[in-house]
Formats: structure tokens, C-alpha cells, sequence
């Protein structure tokens, strides 16, 4: 497989930062807008309690350079009450106008089809264009009929340069766009882009934030253009 050029708009982004903390890696992403497959808004592991003017307004220009916002909302791997990830749903459209999502710790298994099918309703109800399951790891096939993109890998760059099992089979019955690996504490030249596409996987993120908060950093594909 050929990996994917390097101005391909293949990299979904969660920077996980205040923009009022990290104003200078908010401006970056706006910047390089025509890489960006999507960008992970997560104001307080979630939309907050409240609306935050600050993420409001990089949400609006994001959208204006015609990058899909994606809400973060956590499933707690089916855990969390339907009502409850719902309720962040709305936030997500009501104060950053977010027309994508980001359900985060999606089980994998089959039996929260079901469970994860209602969630996908309620996501496109409440605007969602984009819809993203962060399983981690690959899911059940039949997730890939729910969301538009599947979270496959997440992980450190240890356990992705190391990992040898090729994806399951189910995954060539659908194009590498439909699949995203998430790699953390990834050195400076990692070859990321070619191991993703060797993976059957069109969109990725490989940036070296480590420990408990590894998102609150770049990709190193976008700081290596600045």
C-alpha cells in the first residue's frame, strides 16, 4: 500500500489545551487547516458545565476554514448513562456549534451494538455530519456500519513501531479513510503516515505528549511546519 502523501488531509487532532494556555497551537491548526481531517474539541473532558468563549470562538474558525469540530463526549465503554452522553451531545452543538462527535472509550465488543447504535442516532440528531468511536483497538465489524470513522489504535509509539498483527479481514471491506491510529510519545521522524497506511489506516495522529495527559501537544507533523 502507498502511504499517504504528505499534504493529504490525514490527521485527526484532540489538543487537549485551554486556548487561552496554548494560543500559539490553536493558531498552528487553524493554519494548517488543509491537513486536518478533523480536530477533537474538549473544553473539561466533555462540553463543560458551562460555555467557554475561548473554545467557542477557535471552533468558529475552524469551521470557517472548513475543519470538522468534533465534540469529545466519554462512553465510559457503555458505562455512562445514555441521558448523560446525550446531554453533552447538545452542549457540544448549543455552545461551540460542533458538527461533528468524539464518543471516547467506545467498547469494542458486540453486545453495546445495540447501546452504541442509539448513541449514533442521537449524535446525528443532534448534528453530527461526523461521527468518530474511539474503540482503541478493533471493534466488532459491526461498529463500522454506526460512525463514520473508526479509532483502532491508540496507544504509544512503542506498542505501535512493535505491533505486528495485521488488521482483521473485515477491515478490507471498507477504504483506510474509515479507520484512524492515535499514537503518543512518538519521537520526531517516526514513520507514523507509512505505518498507518501499511495498517490499512487513512487517517492518523502521532504527536509526543506523554504520561497521563499526552494531548495537550501537536502532532509532529504539523510542528515540523512551522
Amino acid at each position: 500500500m502507498t502511504p499517504y502523501p504528505e499534504e493529504a488531509p490525514v490527521l485527526l487532532v484532540p489538543l487537549y489545551e485551554h486556548p487561552a494556555d496554548r494560543p500559539e497551537a490553536w493558531e498552528r491548526l487553524i493554519a494548517c487547516a488543509g491537513r486536518l481531517h478533523s480536530v477533537v474539541l474538549n473544553p473539561a473532558s466533555g462540553p463543560g458545565t458551562a460555555p467557554d468563549e475561548r473554545f467557542a470562538a477557535v471552533a468558529a474558525r475552524l469551521r470557517e476554514a472548513g475543519v470538522p469540530v468534533l465534540g469529545y463526549t466519554d462512553t465510559d465503554y457503555g458505562r455512562r448513562p445514555h441521558a448523560d452522553v446525550v446531554q453533552d451531545l447538545l452542549r457540544h452543538r448549543d455552545w461551540y456549534r460542533a458538527d461533528g462527535a468524539f464518543l471516547d472509550q467506545a467498547a469494542p465488543g458486540p453486545e453495546l451494538l445495540p447501546h452504541y447504535g442509539r448513541l449514533a442516532v442521537a449524535a446525528r440528531a443532534a448534528g453530527a455530519r461526523t461521527l468518530v468511536l474511539n474503540h482503541g483497538v478493533h471493534p466488532h465489524p459491526g461498529y463500522a456500519a454506526l460512525a463514520d470513522l473508526l479509532v483502532t489504535f491508540e496507544g504509544p509509539w512503542d506498542a505501535y513501531r512493535d505491533g505486528t498483527a495485521a488488521p482483521p479481514p473485515w477491515t478490507a471491506d471498507h477504504p483506510a479513510d474509515r479507520f484512524c491510529h492515535l499514537v503518543y510519545a512518538a519521537p520526531p521522524n517516526a514513520p507514523t503516515a507509512r505505518l498507518a497506511a501499511e495498517r490499512h489506516a487513512g487517517v492518523h495522529c502521532a504527536v509526543p505528549g506523554t504520561g497521563a495527559h499526552p494531548w495537550g501537544t501537536l502532532p509532529h507533523a504539523l510542528e515540523a511546519t512551522g
